[in-house]
């Protein structure tokens, strides 16, 4: 048995590990960079980064070869704030390792890490992977305390350490937060100041533990702090705190971003949000509209999309055809699942240059457009066998097409 154990895990390693060379003929490049959209080229990749863009580039027969034929090609794609990974199924609690709750200690724990307990064999992450999809935020989910812990970028391609970027604090500012946390957005705030200045200076510790003030110092320096915010009020709450503690940080929700959107660029702060949310869900979100993403871009704050799902992250790309249908330029839709997220959070940059990791997908058509399907996922230079779970049990039951429509057809 541990013989086989070891098989697999070699089997694993190398699998991602060693990138064949690889040549993409006929592609129209989004290379998210200076040079744009490039049509009708050629990418050469060697151990896993792109070593060639031209017009036509020499083969043999040691070289793998994809014909794009005319089609886009993008980067690999953010799927948004997730917990890939870290939940199998919500409802069961083995299952879930992106939050805690009711600690003995009763205290805030930001050096609670999730990114110890992730698993790149989750069956969620191939069914994210196969529509497009390279990478993710993994998140602290809020648990009972404002600190809900840290996490970080990781890329889908089945390793256990596919860890990229800065490390990222998460703090819950919103109403219920502030409910949990003495009832009150005053009582809130008033115990995140204290542990920040417990952890920033020699006071004796009562909030947070030894190791948490060690996390907040370290992340300080260099990390990332993602304030959970809906609300105008909060958001520059958040604004105000991030100044007054020299913090790098992102707004993640931002349902009324667009009310402070000079104040967010003043401050250079990004801001995570999703741009179908234009309705109020709660107090938390009465000013929300559909054109948010495009007056925040207008302003000069960094956007990124993500829809709050983990089971379905793959949905976000119609986030950002509906961002653009709304008045985000398209460009700056397809910068919000690339370039902007791993820019933001110091991850390798999702462009297409020489030298770039080999993250690619070639589509059917316009990514942005949700009739449009990812045709090839390549990672590190090694293309995705593109199966998931579902695709396994839709071979297995759907059953082969005849002359009815598939909702004639009897499995």
């Amino acid at each position: 048995m541990k013989r086989g154990f070891i098989t697999v895990l070699l089997t694993l390693t190398c699998s991602t590990s060693l990138a064949q060379d690889l040549l993409i003929t006929g592609a129209t490049l989004h290379t998210q960079s200076d040079a744009g959209i490039i049509e009708n080229t050629d990418i050469l990749i060697k151990d896993g980064r792109i070593a060639k863009i031209a017009p036509r580039i020499a083969t043999n027969k040691m070289i793998k070869v994809i014909n794009a034929a005319g089609r886009p090609v993008t980067p690999a794609l953010f799927a948004g704030v997730t917990v890939s990974g870290l939940s199998e199924v919500e409802a069961v609690s083995e299952a879930v390792d992106s939050s805690y709750r009711e600690l003995y200690t009763d205290l805030m724990h930001p050096e609670f890490d999730v990114r110890m307990a992730y698993n790149p064999h989750s069956s969620v992450i191939p069914i994210t992977r196969v529509e497009g999809f390279g990478f993710t935020l993994l998140a602290a989910r809020g648990g009972d305390k404002t600190l809900s812990g840290q996490g970080g970028m990781v890329r889908f391609d089945g390793g256990y350490k596919s860890f990229d970027g800065k490390p990222v604090i998460y703090i819950q500012t919103s109403g219920y937060s502030a409910n949990t946390m003495g009832g009150s957005r005053v009582a809130h705030w008033m115990l995140l100041n204290q542990a920040f200045d417990e952890a920033m200076t020699d006071e004796e510790l009562t909030l947070i533990t030894p190791q948490g003030a060690a996390t907040l110092k370290a992340a300080k320096d260099d990390g990332i702090f993602l304030f959970e915010a809906d609300r105008a009020a909060d958001i520059m709450r958040v604004v105000a705190f991030a100044a007054e503690n020299e913090l790098e940080a992102v707004v993640h929700g931002g349902s009324e971003a667009w009310m402070v959107a000079e104040a967010l660029a003043a401050a250079a702060m990004p801001v995570i949000l999703n741009p179908l949310s234009n309705l109020p869900e709660s107090f938390e979100s009465l000013g929300a509209r559909l054109d948010n993403a495009a007056i925040l871009h207008e302003a000069g704050v960094p956007v990124i999309f993500s829809s709050g799902e983990t089971h379905n992250a793959r949905k976000v790309r119609q986030l950002a055809g509906n961002a653009a249908a709304n008045g985000l330029p398209h460009d700056a839709a397809l910068a919000a699942l690339t370039s902007t997220p791993a820019a933001v959070f110091g991850g390798e940059p999702r462009r297409i240059r020489k030298g770039a990791l080999a993250d690619l997908v070639i589509w059917s058509g316009d990514p942005l457009e949700v009739t449009t399907q990812a045709q090839q996922v390549i990672l590190g230079g090694i293309p995705d066998t593109m199966i998931s779970r579902q695709t396994l049990l839709r071979d297995r039951y759907l059953g082969a097409a005849d002359a009815m429509p598939r909702a004639y057809t009897k499995p």
